[in-house]
């Protein structure tokens, strides 16, 4: 039976897609939250796709949570600088504002968050396509991994 992808999960606290290879199987890539990239890696495929009720795994989900997920991760676990990072500020000051008057965020503070993460995630798929063509990194990451490094 063929698998229609990609196909979009939650691993743990990283996001993981997975695509048909050239070769027809499937391959899978998962998000480094010590980079901010995603990397190849196909060695959870059988388990997401067979996640029931686990709740370190979730999915399949659309692309848009995709995004909207790996950019939460994003923001949580890496810092920086340069415009990704601004941007990153700009949705905690709107998110930070709604807690500050003990509310939810307002259908059109929520839109432009989804925007500004669809902005990030863009550049960020702008970045990893720069370092593989080989050019050097255009901005620093730190991880909260590796900060005490």
């Amino acid at each position: 039976m063929a698998v229609r992808t990609p196909r979009f999960y939650k691993y743990y606290a990283q996001t993981y897609r997975i695509d048909t290879a050239p070769d027809g199987g499937l391959v899978g890539t998962l998000l480094d939250l010590t980079t901010g990239l995603f990397v190849q890696d196909s060695s959870h495929i059988r388990e997401v796709m067979r996640a029931t009720t686990d709740s370190n795994i979730d999915g399949p989900f659309s692309e848009e949570k995709f995004v909207h997920e790996t950019e939460i991760e994003r923001s949580h676990y890496l810092s920086g600088d340069g415009p990704i990072f601004a941007l990153y500020d700009t949705i905690k000051s709107i998110d930070d504002v709604a807690v500050r008057e003990g509310r939810r965020r307002t259908a059109q503070e929520t839109a432009l968050v989804r925007a500004l993460q669809k902005r990030t995630f863009k550049m960020w798929e702008d970045e990893a396509a720069r370092r593989a063509a080989g050019e050097p990194p255009s901005f620093t990451v730190t991880s909260r991994f590796n900060a005490g490094q």
